[in-house]
């Protein structure tokens, strides 16, 4: 679908081939979701037959979706059939849903929601402020630069302001991670309300919050490259060595690690390795290069 097409007609209804609800493939999936989120909100639904809850719920989303007349899509992946993509997201349990926007998860929930959390929760994604908006994406902009200082100013009025800006709040968190202060970034995500401490934002702060805590007691990089180097079958080094390489900033360095162990034993102590990847890119960011370089050779890899 081109950029440039309407998503929606002059009666809110669905333009030529913009589908409001579909079921889509691994294939389909950037077309379907990541590309389609750049003109109008999307959400994932990903279900399996076997799963009682899913069945549940699927039909309160549609329902709840179609009551958008268009301005929002859902499209649904069957796990069974198409691993690959949950897989990379890191879903663990079903039903899992994601909200996305301009080509990224901003939002989610787990589980079998009543209707009522499933209407809200489709009204703040379509509610968001242009003005909101713009100054998230100034924040995230200044955080990626390194101007922690200005991010945490944005990030914290908005929370301030918006207390159920799930995006802010995790901003927040996000930039105390950056700077060290651990206790701060774990007392910041704790404001989350019930509702909302499984959302896609809070989420990835929570990981990123973690993998910091990894990351202080990886240990020193040569040492490690030394020890890894040396027993190359110490596949405990090379995941050491991972985590440090990510800390210094040598992300590709970390993936190498990681997928070297993914390559030698896959199962390695229960799937390490492969959760770590899952980790780093939930912390990295779906745009980021090393995101994408890393999901296309492990899934190589795994579904060779």
């Amino acid at each position: 679908m081109s950029m440039d097409t309407p998503i929606l007609g002059a009666e809110g209804e669905d333009a030529p081939g913009a589908e409001t609800i579909k079921n889509t493939t691994t294939q389909d999936f950037v077309r379907d979701v990541v590309e389609a989120s750049k003109g109008r909100p999307v959400l994932v639904d990903f279900w399996a037959p076997w799963c009682g809850p899913c069945k549940q719920l699927t039909p309160v989303l549609e329902k709840a979706v179609r009551a958008t007349k268009g301005a929002v899509a859902l499209v649904k992946m069957n796990i069974d059939d198409y691993p690959e993509i949950p897989g990379q997201m890191g879903v663990q349990s079903i039903p899992a849903v994601f909200a996305f926007k301009e080509g990224r998860p901003v939002d989610g929930f787990m589980g079998a929601l009543p209707e009522s959390q499933i209407n809200a929760f489709i009204a703040r994604l379509v509610g968001e402020t242009v003005g909101s908006a713009a100054e998230l994406e100034a924040a995230e902009a200044a955080l990626e630069a390194g101007d922690v200082n200005a991010a945490a100013q944005i990030f914290g009025r908005i929370s301030q302001e918006e207390p159920e800006n799930m995006d802010a709040l995790a901003g927040l968190a996000k930039c105390y991670v950056t700077t060290g202060d651990l206790e701060r970034a774990e007392q910041t995500l704790a404001l989350a309300p019930p509702d909302k401490t499984e959302s896609a934002p809070i989420t990835a702060a929570r990981s990123a919050l973690d993998l910091a805590r990894k990351s202080d007691k990886a240990g020193d990089v040569d040492a490690l490259r030394a020890k890894a180097a040396q027993a190359p079958g110490d596949l405990q080094a090379q995941f050491d060595l991972a985590l440090a390489l990510n800390a210094s900033g040598d992300r590709e360095g970390a993936l190498d690690a990681l997928l070297a162990i993914v390559a030698k034993n896959r199962s390695w102590n229960d799937d390490a390795a492969r959760k770590q990847l899952v980790q780093f890119f939930e912390v990295w960011g779906p745009a980021d290069p090393a995101t994408t370089s890393g999901r296309q050779r492990l899934s190589s890899l795994l579904f060779a």
